[in-house]
C-alpha cells in the first residue's frame, strides 16, 4: 500500500526473472513515474497507464540490470516525452543520470536518490518524500541483498550502503525489493535491520558470506549487461542528453 496522501502505487511482477516493477503516480496531476521496467511486459505496462490515464514522465533503472533487459528504450518510442534515467555511475545511457540527493518529481510527488552502491557501483535506492517506501533495487532484498561477485560488486561497499543509508531510514518505512524468489512483496527496515539473516552479521562475517555463495552466473548477463548499457537498444535509440527533469542538491 502507499502511505503517502495523493500517491498511486501498484506492484507489477515479471516471472522469468521475478523482478518487481513499481508505478508511482500523483493521483491529481496524473504523472506518473516506472521504476525498474521490464522488456517482455511492455505492453502490459503501457495498457495499464492508459487504462489508468497517467502520463509517464520517467522510466528510471535503480542499477544496470544483469536477469533482464530493460524496457526503457522501446518505451521512450511508444511515449512522447518520456525520459529514461539511471544512476550516473551506472555507464549507462539515459537522458537523466542520478546523483545523490536528486530528486526526480511527478505532480506535486518525488522520489530522492540514495546512492546504494555495492551489488554494482550504480546502483541506487529511491525513497518517497515523506520517507515511507523505498526501493532498494538489487541492494536490499527481503530477508537478502544483491550478489556482488561480478559488475563491480563490493561486499564492503554493499554492507556499508544499507547500514549507513537504508537502515537509518524510518522503521516504519516500507522496503519495496527489485526482486523476490519466494512470493514476498515487501517488508520495513525495522524488520530488515532485526530480521535479515546477511546482515545483521558483523561487516567481516558478512564480507565472509557473500565471498562464499558460489552461485551460478546469471542465464542473460552476456545479452542483458550490453542492452542495459544503451537503455535496452540500440545507442543511437537512445542517447545521452544530460540531466532533465531532476532537481540535483549540488548543482
Amino acid at each position: 500500500m502507499a502511505l503517502t496522501q495523493g500517491l498511486f502505487f501498484r506492484q507489477l511482477f515479471e516471472p522469468e526473472s521475478s523482478t518487481y516493477t513499481y508505478l508511482l503516480a500523483d493521483t491529481s496531476t496524473k504523472e506518473a513515474v516506472l521504476i525498474d521496467p521490464v522488456l517482455e511486459p511492455l505492453d502490459r505496462a503501457l495498457t495499464l497507464l492508459h487504462e489508468l490515464g497517467f502520463n509517464l514522465k520517467v522510466a528510471v533503472n535503480t542499477h544496470c540490470h544483469a536477469d533482464h533487459i530493460t524496457s526503457t528504450g522501446l518505451m521512450k518510442k511508444r511515449l512522447a516525452g518520456l525520459k529514461s534515467a539511471i544512476s550516473k555511475f551506472s555507464g549507462a545511457s539515459a537522458d537523466i543520470h542520478l546523483s545523490e540527493g536528486d530528486k526526480i518529481t511527478f505532480g506535486k510527488q518525488y522520489l530522492t536518490v540514495v546512492e546504494t552502491p555495492g551489488h554494482t557501483d550504480g546502483c541506487v535506492t529511491l525513497v518517497t518524500g515523506d520517507r515511507s517506501m523505498a526501493f532498494t533495487g538489487d541492494a536490499l532484498l527481503i530477508r537478502g541483498c544483491g550478489r556482488t561477485d561480478f559488475q563491480q560488486g563490493s561486499a564492503k561497499k554493499l554492507y556499508q550502503s544499507i547500514h549507513q543509508k537504508i537502515f537509518t531510514l524510518p522503521d516504519h518505512c516500507l522496503i519495496y525489493p527489485g526482486h523476490d524468489y519466494k512470493g514476498q512483496t515487501a517488508s520495513t527496515v525495522a524488520e530488515e535491520r532485526k530480521f535479515n539473516p546477511r546482515l545483521t552479521k558483523s561487516l567481516e562475517e558478512f564480507v565472509d558470506i557473500m565471498n562464499n555463495l558460489n552461485l551460478p552466473k546469471p542465464k542473460k548477463i552476456d545479452v542483458s549487461v550490453p542492452a542495459n548499457l544503451v537503455c535496452g537498444v540500440t545507442k543511437s535509440e537512445c542517447p545521452e542528453k544530460g540531466r532533465i527533469l531532476i532537481q540535483s542538491t549540488t548543482s
